[in-house]
């Protein structure tokens, strides 16, 4: 069953809420990578996997881009992006991105930021990804990293001491990718799929794509002032 955990009424008003504010992990580690890695959007057509609010949508339209088309499956994210990021440019378009073989147009760019981790079939996610690139095409994207996801344990890994304070950090489920992960994320019961690293790299080759760069962010001066922990 497809996961629609941003229409939950908390769920969506508690996440609302993390991404305005201005030290949340997506402003200062994940989107100033993401930015850097962006290849020219110059009357490129885009599609964006997961747009949310779809505040990159609106930014790709400022980049050049001569076309883009938004997916999400939460109506309640929509609703925002249709308010506050519209433009002729921009279509949004509400399915679950496991359905991404429903569409028949052929994109330049295809960006997802962090929600390939809730999706189950990371195998056929990679192929309709493939079929909706053009030549030459261009994919973008971040996930959780697989020490995050690895644990199945309530703590998310965490090993803690007597005054249940976190002291290290426990891989011990790492190569298993059968059992999907739930964690408690504003509501119980949200569900994250695992896979190891070599997993995530060759279905991306088996689906013919062509790797150029990995990169596993650290924060930056401004980063850490911002968030010491």
């Amino acid at each position: 069953m497809m996961q629609n955990i941003f229409d939950n009424e908390k769920f969506f008003n508690s996440y609302k809420e993390l991404r305005e504010t201005d030290n949340n992990y997506n402003i200062l580690l994940e989107q100033p990578a993401m930015k850097k890695l962006l290849p020219d959007l110059s009357n490129k057509s885009v599609l964006d996997l997961g747009c949310g609010f779809g505040i990159n949508c609106m930014d790709f339209v400022n980049l050049g881009a001569s076309r883009v088309t938004g997916v999400d499956i939460s109506m309640r994210m929509l609703d925002a992006a249709y308010k506050k990021n519209s433009h002729e440019k921009i279509t949004y378009v509400n399915m679950p991105i496991e359905n991404l073989n429903e569409l028949h147009e052929k994109y330049d760019i295809i960006y997802s930021s962090l929600c390939f981790h809730y999706i189950k079939d990371f195998g056929k996610l990679t192929v309709d990804i493939s079929n909706l690139l053009n030549d030459n095409g261009v994919l973008l994207f971040s996930q959780e990293h697989p020490i995050a996801t690895a644990s199945i344990s309530e703590n998310l890994g965490y090993l803690l001491n007597s005054n249940d304070s976190a002291y290290a950090y426990s891989f011990s489920d790492y190569q298993n990718e059968t059992e999907h992960r739930t964690e408690h994320w504003f509501v119980d019961g949200v569900v994250k799929y695992h896979r190891t690293f070599s997993t995530i790299i060759d279905k991306l080759i088996d689906s013919g794509f062509v790797i150029q760069k990995v990169v596993e962010p650290v924060p930056d001066e401004y980063a850490l002032k911002k968030r010491e922990g």
